[in-house]
């Protein structure tokens, strides 16, 4: 069975400290992964904006975002400029390419995204996503082949982009299995690959969860996947640096119990993409985390079906 790695790059320090040891311990474990990169400003500090929202201070006291993220980091936006990471670490994510694992997009600016996208038109997304497009390609030389939006949070016109830009398959979605995503009625024909087990930040802190025992929770819900295996999204900002003990015990138990480690590219390609079921995408709840994220809906049946 093929568990599926996605590794979401949110920050300058989490591109510059947090990539490189992801690499090393997943090239020690023999393990593929798909790094999807922030490639614009870093405006984490921006996220402040989020406190009023229900359950946000309850995640950031939870999961100690400071020693996760750093001081540095958190101002960036306000009281410091936002330095801009596909300019200041475009040799690094060459190095992730040139070590043998995929890249994708993550975003152009991660908070503007998440914080906007749900609620914008096609006009501001496309300017998002085509920034994101053209910064990548004047880093790798080639057009992106995938995209797993900031904070799983998407739109119709982002969704129609994905299909327009030529993307084989996009993972911007929380659910249990790939599927083809249906908004309003209307079939996006770019396959969504779920994110299918929770994060650590959304465990941690929670139901007794710490990082002593998370890894054994989550290898027993990798356990009861179907024949289709999982999607797990990990962060370089937390196990790339604070939490990569929880990873490398995941990558461990994952072995052991027969899966193969792989990047989103690889875990497309042992589907049947022509036998995927079309469901809609809706907004909704996840436990642990703030906020609504985009969701795998209920199956999609036309007037005929």
């Amino acid at each position: 069975m093929k568990l599926a790695l996605k590794i979401d790059v949110d920050t300058l320090r989490g591109t510059r400290e947090g990539v490189p040891r992801l690499v090393e311990l997943l090239r020690r474990h023999q393990a593929g992964a798909t790094f999807l990169f922030s490639l614009g400003p870093d405006h984490t500090g921006r996220a402040i904006r989020r406190a009023l929202r229900p359950g946000f201070m309850r995640k950031v006291s939870r999961t100690s975002v400071a020693s996760h993220y750093g001081l540095k980091t958190l101002l960036y936006g306000t009281l410091l400029p936002g330095p801009d990471i596909g300019r200041r670490c475009a040799e690094t994510m060459r190095e992730v390419r040139d070590a043998g694992f995929e890249v994708g997009i993550h975003c152009y600016d991660h908070v503007r995204w998440q914080d906007y996208v749900a609620s914008r038109d096609a006009q501001w997304t496309a300017d998002e996503m085509g920034k994101a497009f053209e910064r990548f390609e004047a880093i790798f030389g080639v057009r992106p082949r995938t995209h797993g939006a900031a904070g799983w949070q998407i739109n119709i016109h982002a969704l129609r982009l994905e299909q327009r830009l030529g993307f084989a398959y996009c993972s911007d979605t929380r659910g249990s299995a790939p599927f083809i995503p249906v908004r309003n009625a209307e079939a996006i024909l770019c396959p969504q690959l779920p994110t299918t087990l929770p994060t650590l930040d959304e465990l941690i802190g929670r139901d007794g969860f710490t990082e002593q025992n998370v890894a054994q929770h989550l290898l027993a819900l990798s356990e009861e996947g179907g024949a289709q295996g999982h999607v797990y999204t990990l962060h370089a900002e937390l196990e790339g640096m604070k939490l990569a003990p929880v990873l490398e015990a995941l990558l461990a138990g994952w072995r052991q119990r027969g899966f193969e480690l792989v990047s989103l590219e690889d875990y497309f390609r042992a589907l049947d993409a022509a036998a995927l079921p079309y469901h809609e995408v809706v907004m909704g709840e996840v436990p642990g985390r703030a906020g609504l994220l985009a969701l795998q809906g209920p199956p999609f049946l036309d007037e005929a079906g």
